[in-house]
This record gives C-alpha cells, structure tokens and sequence, in this order.
C-alpha cells in the first residue's frame, strides 16, 4: 500500500463496485490497513455504490479505534446505505460493544428511529446482543417503541427466540412501565 501510494496511487481511487481503498480494506477485516490509509488522507465520507461509508464498515467489523479515527476525521454518523442502514444499526446488529459507545459519544442517540421504525435497541435484541442492549437501555433508548409492524424491541427478541435478551427486556420494560 505504501508503495503503490508513493507511486502516485490516487488514495481515494475506487474499484467497479465503487468501493474506495478503504471500505475494501475494512471489509476484508485489516483495520492495520486503514490505519495507514486514513494517515495518508484517505476520504472519510467516500461511499460505494451501494452506499456503504468506511464508518459503516469499520462498524461492522467492530473496528472501534478506526471508527474513532473515522469520527475525529468527520466521517458522517447519519449516512445510510441502499438499504438504509448506518453505522449504528451496523454495530448494534452485530454485537460491536465499542462501536457502540464511541457512536453514542460522538452524538448518535441511543433511542434515533431508523428505516421502518427500527431502532439500534431492536437491532441489537433480535440478535441476541446483550452486551449492545445494555449499554443502549443504559444510554436511554426507550423499551416502549414500536416498530412499523407494531413490535417492540422484546417483541423482536420474543420472535427470535432471544431468551436471555428479552429477560434484560422485561426487567427494563418493568421498570419503566413502574416509573410511569
């Protein structure tokens, strides 16, 4: 990489699906690479076609230093994908504990609705992401929300028979039926 870059390499050259250096690099899982990347200038926003941002992709993989790096750089916590998915339903669906309180750090809210009334908390709960339901109860995302369907996050969790993640649910959703 550092010789294709001292080169002459265009560091934010894309290939044919539109993918720059460094969403390929973290999508192959070499946080190392990105590094280096992000160190030579690379274009924190840079999306593919498909929409994926090297946030979303660091998120996914649970980069949590690059997502750090990402965020100091201006990478755009709200960009979402063809599917219109972001970095934090990225992380939350796949369990990224770190990622997930460096979003939450820099700004993104614990309880944000996304595409079809999903919230990172139903993300996370139908997963199974115990450890990312926590730290999102603990941040203030709301038990009581529904998505487009009319489900809750315990709902969801229920549905994927997530035992263990709808108990964190119920007791959550006690306390804040008691609160009320």
């Amino acid at each position: 990489m550092e010789r294709a870059l001292q080169a002459g390499a265009a560091i934010n050259s894309r290939n044919r699906l539109g993918e720059s250096a460094l969403v390929v690099v973290l999508k192959n899982n070499h946080p190392e690479l990105a590094a280096g990347l992000l160190a030579a200038g690379a274009d924190v926003n840079l999306a593919a076609i498909n929409g994926i941002t090297p946030l979303m992709a660091a998120s996914y993989i649970g980069a949590t230093d690059v997502v750090r790096a990402l965020l100091r750089g201006g990478a755009d916590v709200n960009a979402v994908d063809r599917l219109r998915k972001n970095a934090m339903t990225y992380a939350a669906g796949e369990g990224h504990v770190g990622v997930v309180h460096a979003l939450l750090e820099a700004g993104v809210s614990a309880d944000a609705v996304y595409q079809n009334d999903l919230t990172a908390l139903m993300w996370a709960a139908g997963y199974g992401r115990m450890e990312v339901v926590r730290v999102l109860l603990d941040a203030g995302a709301r038990v009581d929300r529904r998505d487009d369907r009319g489900k809750t996050a315990l709902d969801i969790a229920r549905e994927q028979r997530q035992d263990a993640t709808a108990a964190i649910l119920e007791t959550a959703a006690a306390r804040a039926a008691a609160a009320h």
